[in-house]
């Protein structure tokens, strides 16, 4: 319910050849941690393409893109997670529907309910490819071409603390286990995805070399994961351009939302080369999660709307984020992009005139396309007469624009002791008409004080 009253109101370039692009890209290679990168390695910008639509330069795939959801991976880390086979089946239906490209699933080697669902969503013959996150192991890669998935996301820590506090292995380990769960992987004749772990805090040169050595073996994509969180979209910029100068294959990006940037971030590695992204339903996951699906659309539409409107079933995003929701015992966030309850909801004077005139001029996303509504508030003290006009106008009532004026300072006055509902003011606004026909109208207004009167009107 709301709590106030209401209204209803191409494909970029292709890419410069590698060798041109890593001629370009070998001064930031030198450099050991990606932190101390120079903005002025950076790539010279096109001036010819805005910003503002998204193709910032030759690299950009903000108009070719994929998402890989990963709301039955990454989203049973959330906190409050427990999905019954039943309702994994449900979302990723559901997600299906939508039209993401990747469904990502835990790994079968987490459980044996885990294995089991994984084939259960296999069985299920979705358009949608079904990948598994895998540890960069043997017996972990074994174990998920059992369940017949598309494809394998083998990830491992790479950074510092990683390699000192997690796993213990030195970078040359790394190497030669990656190259043979990748052989193994790629000889089952299935899609391999090899990511690093904590990217951002890792030597640049180590990771790059790395890099260099899963691409020469055919993998489909690399990732690279902002694992917890503090990467700024410039530092993305950085490391996904200079990635983009050393790998011919895809580039996936994972971030984290420890500081806010998740979505921010997934958009600069898109406008820098990046060619996949991870999302999640609401953004669930470890800690604070990832990019929202619902906020990484948002964003996209922004830059791109034919591209995103022609690729998703827009109009699915509410369910699915209500189903994810109800599952995890949270409520979809009032300020949630484009299904929050306040999303599509107008309240100014100032706002309400021209969005009531063109909604273009407070709106870049068009609530019609995602299934949602405009609302215009006008039971508050911050209400203009075109809002009442429209609400008039809507009922049918024969009042003219000095009616609603007198009407509008009466609610501006009465709001100022506590907003009125969309019923509060209905009731007004038929009193008002009603008693235009013996002129006692203004009488009407006069002997309102209190918005409990008003309530109080049968």
């Amino acid at each position: 319910m709301l709590s106030s009253t209401f209204t209803r109101l191409t494909n970029p370039a292709s890419l410069a050849s590698a060798a041109a692009r890593r001629h370009a890209l070998r001064a930031p290679l030198a450099v050991r941690n990606l932190a101390t990168m120079s903005s002025a390695t950076s790539l010279t910008k096109d001036p010819s393409r805005s910003s503002i639509g998204g193709a910032s330069s030759y690299l950009s795939n903000v108009a070719d893109f994929k998402i890989i959801e990963s709301t039955l991976r990454e989203g049973e880390q959330f906190a409050n997670a427990f999905f019954s086979t039943e309702k994994k089946i449900e979302i990723a239906k559901a997600l299906d529907e939508f039209g993401v490209e990747y469904l990502e699933l835990t790994s079968p080697a987490a459980s044996t309910q885990s294995y089991n669902d994984c084939r259960a969503i296999v069985d299920l013959n979705l358009n949608a490819k079904i990948l598994t996150h895998v540890r960069c192991h043997m017996d972990d890669a074994k174990l998920a071409v059992q369940t017949g998935v598309d494809g394998l996301d083998v990830v491992i820590g790479t950074s510092s603390f990683l390699r000192e506090f997690s796993h213990g292995k030195d970078m040359q380990y790394i190497i030669d286990t990656a190259t043979e769960v990748i052989q193994y992987i790629k000889g089952e004749g299935l899609e391999v995805r090899f990511s690093s772990e904590d990217s951002f805090r890792s030597d640049i040169v180590d990771l790059l070399n790395l890099y260099r050595a899963v691409d020469k073996l055919g993998v489909n994509r690399v990732g690279i994961a902002d694992t917890v969180g503090c990467a700024s979209p410039d530092q993305v910029s950085e490391l996904v351009r200079t990635l983009r100068g050393v790998v011919s294959c895809d580039i996936e990006c994972h971030f984290h939302n420890d500081t806010g940037c998740a979505i921010a971030n997934a958009y600069a590695a898109l406008q820098n080369g990046a060619t996949h992204v991870d999302t999640s339903v609401l953004g669930i996951g470890e800690r604070n999660g990832i990019p929202s699906l619902g906020g990484f659309i948002a964003r996209m539409y922004a830059a791109d709307k034919e591209y995103v409107k022609s690729k998703y079933n827009l109009a699915k995003l509410r369910d699915i984020e209500n189903i994810v929701a109800d599952a995890v015992g949270v409520s979809v966030p009032f300020n949630n992009p484009i299904t929050g309850y306040c999303a599509f909801t107008h309240k100014a004077g100032i706002h309400a005139k021209a969005i009531l005139n063109n909604p273009s001029t407070y709106e870049i996303l068009r609530p019609e396309d995602f299934g949602m509504t405009r609302y215009v508030a006008i039971g508050h003290r911050l209400t203009g007469w075109n809002a009442v006009k429209n609400r008039v106008e809507q009922l049918g009532l024969p009042l003219t624009d000095a009616d609603c004026k007198k009407i509008t300072n009466k609610i501006k006055n009465l709001a100022d002791i506590r907003p009125l509902s969309l019923d509060d003011v209905d009731k007004l606004l038929r009193r008002y008409d009603e008693a235009k026909v013996d002129d006692s109208h203004h009488a009407i207004l006069e002997g309102i004080d209190t918005p409990d009167q008003i309530s109080q009107w049968q």
